[in-house]
């Protein structure tokens, strides 16, 4: 009964989320109802004692991310710094190169620390414009965004602000540049075959005869205004100070500071490499919250309302993935957990196969990169990390791995982001969904294959 319950508890989160109902409510309702068929364990003392501090430690350790990341991304879009990307993009490729305009725009404000969804509604107008100028067919749209937005910048480039990498370097020790070589061979290529996927569905289309298609208006295609925008150099600024600044405060202001203090009990009796990562991405943000502030004061319509939506919005995408690491610890905690547990471990007793199969099935469940990697690493971080130290791994290269994995197959149909992009777009799953399913999905698959072969090749 208690595998059943297991079972049964992740099947209902996976089908009552693509339904619509809030992580914030499934969470704690399903996992006491596993609890509640495992037989003879508390259900009050279960939700307080392990459902609550499995949530309230993951609040402790990346609330700052979430807000800091939401309010740069509100402060980009209101600026107009998000859409003079896109334009500058389009502008310069040209109609001819709509989609790799397109994915390179997005990959820009997604690794600059832009949130994913601020991205989609900042650049689908001006996409839009650019797929009909073009006359290249809509359906092919939430594909392009997808592919800039949550792939190659979310869980492969090194130093991306993306949480997706930011959760593992508590688990493994490592810093947002874990494995640089083999993250940036893996973001070009989730890249570079995206591209070319998209470009040859869209000259199989044009051969056929269907171009640009016929779409009733949806309320994102009225969202380009007339306000005064910065220039490219302004607006993109902010976005290179992320990634600059946080290899500065990584590699030479954070290991050159004296933290012998973290070892005392007040401080968590920690090891730096424990948050040297983590304090990296905060001071890389906030300096360039404050960049981005300063370079366009007069273009703020309310700066305090762009600080304010920012904060708010911060909120639910954090408490929803809190709430399925509260989740996650619950599920560890049941005794018939051993036994998915074993079977994990036993895939293989290469750890960055294990580690991979259990973040992708853990995320495509829930439908949440972040969400599937949380209960992984809450889960079997322990056991991956003794594993790879046993099999003589790189902790950088199992945090890259598992970075990778989760942007696999978090993005079924029933994922948000996808979700989000369709309604933005005006477009059904059975349009466009088949694309997104190529680059979202299949190509980062294949390309932590790849990762994982070259990097136990590598080892031996």
């Amino acid at each position: 009964m208690g595998l059943i319950g297991i079972f049964l508890s992740l099947g209902l989160l996976m089908y009552l989320a693509y339904r619509g109902i809030n992580v914030l409510i499934l969470a704690p309702i399903l996992a006491l109802l596993a609890t509640a068929m495992a037989g003879g364990l508390p259900i009050f003392a279960t939700y307080t004692q392990v459902f609550m501090p499995a949530l309230g430690n993951y609040l402790l350790k990346f609330f700052p991310l979430f807000l800091l990341g939401a309010i740069f991304g509100k402060l980009m879009a209101d600026s107009g710094s998000a859409r003079t990307i896109a334009e500058w993009f389009t502008e310069k490729m040209g109609a001819g190169q709509s989609i790799a305009a397109v994915v390179l725009a997005c990959g820009v404000l997604t690794y600059g620390g832009v949130s994913l969804f601020v991205v989609a509604f900042a650049v689908y107008p001006i996409a839009n414009a650019l797929f009909r100028r073009s006359d290249t067919p809509k359906r092919l749209l939430p594909a392009a965004l997808a592919l800039g937005s949550f792939t190659f910048t979310m869980t492969a480039f090194p130093g991306t602000p993306a949480i997706q990498n930011a959760i593992p370097m508590p688990y493994f020790g490592t810093t947002p540049f874990a494995a640089p070589f083999f993250g940036t061979l893996a973001g070009l290529g989730m890249m570079v075959f995206g591209i070319l996927w998209l470009n040859r569905r869209r000259a199989k289309a044009n051969q056929a005869g269907e171009g640009y298609g016929e779409h009733k208006r949806t309320d994102s295609d009225s969202e380009v205004s007339d306000q005064p925008l910065p220039s490219i150099l302004i607006a993109m600024m902010p976005v290179v100070a992320v990634i600059v600044l946080n290899a500065i405060f990584t590699y030479l202001v954070i290991p050159s500071m004296d933290t012998g203090y973290l070892q005392e009990p007040d401080y968590g009796g920690i090891a730096l490499n424990d948050v040297k990562g983590i304090w990296a991405i905060i001071a890389s943000l906030v300096i360039s919250i404050l960049l981005c502030t300063a370079l366009n004061w007069s273009r703020f319509v309310d700066l305090k309302s762009s600080y304010n939506k920012g904060t708010m919005g911060s909120l639910l995408p954090v408490f929803n993935t809190a709430s399925e690491v509260g989740y996650g610890a619950v599920i560890a905690s049941l005794p018939a957990f051993v036994v998915i547990r074993d079977a994990v471990l036993g895939i293989s007793a290469n750890p960055l196969i294990s580690s991979a199969v259990a973040t992708n099935v853990l995320a495509g469940i829930t439908g949440s990169a972040s969400g599937g990697m949380s209960i992984a690493l809450e889960t079997l971080g322990d056991q991956f990390m003794q594993s790879a130290q046993a099999a003589g791994i790189d902790p950088e290269i199992m945090h890259r791995v598992v970075a990778l994995s989760s942007g696999g197959f978090d993005a079924l149909p029933h994922n948000g982001a996808v979700i989000t992009l369709l309604a933005i777009t005006g477009l059904t799953h059975r349009q466009s969904y088949g694309d997104i399913f190529v680059v979202a999905v299949l190509i980062p698959f294949t390309m932590t294959v790849g990762v994982i072969l070259a990097a136990s090749l590598a080892v031996l």
